[in-house]
């Protein structure tokens, strides 16, 4: 029992360090290479940038708005109305008037995200694609950054860039700054430097069409597309990259019911791909995505053996007032209280992890450090909600009904000012 709980406990410590010594790996090898002034691109293709919406009215004027002030000489902007049932479909038709780079492709049913996605597919020009959500404001000097990798790589079939928060109105707000900064940040350059991405980040990410079309397009029965296309993609051998320098304004949910329902679905969608995409275990051939399949299947046991051990410390405590049996001593109650030096070294590891973070952040964002007194503690937070999004998003996932049809609705994307 011991061991379990010494696992429990050090196992997001250890990743803590991971990721803080993969970000500065990152940091070193690639900043001293790529500067961050605006590349120069041999040429510049065009670039569709598709925006699929679902009842979107609140945000998609001021999204079109911000997408055709892009600093770039040749793109398109394809709007997909999937279904909706507001004014999302008489507000693309008023922007149309004002905007000439905007076209419209209109859906009558919601069909889901992923056939959104291959409707505007198909009506793009371009050989390039930036999909964004409709709630999302790329920098304006984002698609130069995202087009150095197609134009001098290949083999790149996808590019993520760098989601940043924008809603800080509130509590939930500002704490997710430092999750995007501290968390999921971190993440990616660590996983970029190992070789292979968990997932591009559904909310701004370019694409090779041709890439794309290799492997079959989007799945329209995955919850999460932009995972499932990220493993698509990298297990027939394309590239997926991270583009720290490719800026994406974002909204984020901002009540505990929107966070707690965005969570699930990342944990549900996360768990369909591993499910899926098990094969790559067995072939030697895709040995680098290996790192990026055990850290997840260790993060799901950590997950389960969390809920393993406070379950344990419930019935413990209901046979100390009497209510069940003593446990036996292996399964003490006292081997839950974690030695007097624990809180002073999660501490001490969460600030190292925030100071870190900030410091590669704040080359993007002037003044992100005000931020630190809201998230310090946010890597605890962060854990424990990932923990029971995944025990509760595994089983939906392995009961899921296969080929059920992912469709959608508008998510909670909280308060904001521009």
């Amino acid at each position: 029992m011991r061991w379990l709980l010494s696992f429990i406990y050090h196992y997001p410590l250890f990743m803590a360090f991971v990721w803080m010594l993969g970000s500065l790996i990152y940091v070193l090898r690639r900043r001293n290479k790529i500067s961050t002034r605006l590349p120069v691109l041999v040429s510049t293709p065009s670039v569709s940038i598709l925006i699929p919406c679902h009842n979107e009215e609140k945000h998609i004027r001021e999204t079109i708005e911000q997408m055709s002030k892009l600093n770039y000489p040749d793109y398109e902007i394809i709007a997909i109305n999937d279904g909706s049932t507001d004014n999302t479909q008489k507000i693309l038709e008023e922007c149309t008037a004002i905007y000439p780079k905007l076209r419209i492709v209109t859906l009558k049913k919601n069909q889901g995200k992923a056939t959104a996605l291959k409707f505007g597919l198909l009506a793009a020009k371009s050989e390039f694609l930036v999909c964004i959500d409709a709630d999302a404001f790329l920098d304006r000097d984002a698609l130069y950054y995202l087009m150095w990798h197609f134009i001098n790589f290949p083999r790149v079939g996808a590019v993520t860039g760098n989601p940043r928060i924008r809603n800080r109105t509130t509590l939930l707000g500002k704490i997710q700054v430092g999750e995007y900064s501290t968390i999921i940040g971190m993440i990616k350059r660590t996983q970029r430097i190992i070789g292979k991405i968990f997932t591009v980040s559904g909310v701004a990410a370019a694409f090779r069409k041709s890439a794309l079309f290799d492997v079959g397009l989007w799945d329209d029965d995955m919850v999460t597309e932009d995972i499932d296309i990220s493993w698509k993609l990298q297990t027939n051998f394309w590239d997926v990259r991270f583009e720290e320098r490719a800026l994406c304004w974002i909204l984020t949910p901002e009540t505990l019911k929107g966070l707690w329902k965005q969570r699930l679905r990342w944990a549900q969608g996360g768990a369909e791909v591993i499910l899926k995409y098990g094969r790559a275990l067995f072939d030697f051939r895709q040995r680098r995505i290996w790192p990026v399949y055990l850290e997840y299947g260790v993060s799901v046991f950590w997950s389960y053996a969390l809920y393993f051990s406070v379950i344990i410390a419930l019935i413990n405590s209901m046979g100390i007032i009497g209510l069940l049996p003593p446990l036996p001593d292996p399964w003490s109650f006292a081997v839950f209280i974690p030695p007097e030096w624990a809180g002073t070294m999660l501490a001490t590891v969460c600030m190292l992890q925030a100071m870190v973070a900030l410091a590669f952040e704040s080359k993007f964002e002037k003044g992100i450090f005000r931020y630190i007194f809201w998230f310090i503690w946010y890597p605890i937070i962060y854990w424990l909600l990932s923990a029971t999004a995944t025990v509760a998003g595994l089983p939906l996932a392995i009961f899921k009904r296969k080929g059920t049809k992912a469709i959608w609705e508008s998510p909670d994307r909280g308060l904001h000012t521009l």
